[in-house]
């Protein structure tokens, strides 16, 4: 569900966890007893927050339950607004230093 959302992003572990990157850190994601976590940062829930109310979240963090379907479509929006997040973050930068 990432790589489609995100063909150009890199996997890669950071803080112990795998993540997904491209022009910094799209998702972060980790398996749990109880649940699968998906660490979208604070901007990605905010923006989900109603679709994200059925599920147990934080500031930063949704717990998706062992035993129920991933919401595959709502964590390709997710990560499709972090993607864009991120590229505007670093043709910002790029503009800055010319």
């Amino acid at each position: 569900m990432i790589r489609e959302a995100a063909p150009e992003a890199q996997e890669k572990i950071s803080y112990g966890m795998p993540a997904f990157e491209q022009h910094g850190i799209l998702v972060y994601y980790a398996a749990n007893k109880q649940h699968i976590g998906f660490y979208p940062t604070a901007n990605g829930i905010a923006a989900f927050k109603d679709e994200l109310a059925a599920y147990k979240s934080s500031k930063g963090a949704v717990q998706f339950p062992f035993g129920e379907p991933l919401p595959a479509e709502l964590i390709r929006r997710i990560v499709a607004r972090r993607t864009a997040e991120n590229e505007a973050k670093a043709g910002a930068k790029k503009a800055k230093k010319r």
